[in-house]
């Protein structure tokens, strides 16, 4: 071979070696660029993720907050309601001892007597009190009747069941506030 055409022979060697570095250098390059891209990548992922879940606990928070808020207003007025349930009891004694007077002054007396007490009940029952109904023959529950006492059941049928209802028992929204006191069947 004549020397010039060595010289390009030489010159190329390098040449191509260096374009074969450049090469590999560049696909290294690369590669680091699409793993620093896959990890930022990955970073993200887990940032919204972590954004997500913490949106939903603060929904979650929002939404129970708010329920108990609720709850809180319609129980707001429980020991008020509570103090006038005596005042209930006396009005209803006062009716049925009333009833059992035949006078007609006594009658006009009972209609007064009764106005009040309507009066008074239709409040409360704005405010939310009700009153449960219980009545004698029903099965007797433990987690919504209270058993003041037990008597001999008069038939077999009664075991178990309510004889008589002492005190009434009142809900305020769905929460018991008191218990009705009952005799049982036993």
């Amino acid at each position: 071979m004549s020397k010039k055409k060595e010289n390009t022979v030489e010159k190329e060697q390098p040449i191509a070696a260096n374009k074969e570095a450049k090469a590999a250098e560049t696909t290294e390059n690369t590669v680091e660029e699409l793993s620093t891209e896959e990890k930022l990548q990955e970073e993200l992922g887990k940032e919204k993720d972590k954004f997500l879940r913490l949106f939903a606990e603060f929904e979650n928070y929002k939404r129970r907050t708010s329920k108990e808020r609720v709850e809180l207003f319609k129980t707001a007025g429980k020991d008020i309601l509570v103090a006038m349930l005596p005042v209930l009891d006396d009005f209803d004694r006062a009716l049925a001892e009333i009833a059992k007077i035949d006078d007609k002054e006594v009658q006009d007396l009972k209609k007064g007597v009764e106005l009040i007490s309507n009066k008074l009940k239709e409040t409360l029952k704005t405010k939310g009190l009700e009153p449960m109904t219980v009545k004698a023959g029903d099965t007797f529950d433990a987690e919504d009747h209270e058993a003041i006492t037990q008597i001999p059941a008069p038939s077999d049928d009664m075991k178990g069941k309510i004889i008589d209802v002492i005190e009434k028992g009142y809900t305020l929204g769905e929460k018991i506030i008191r218990y009705p006191k009952v005799v049982v069947g036993q």
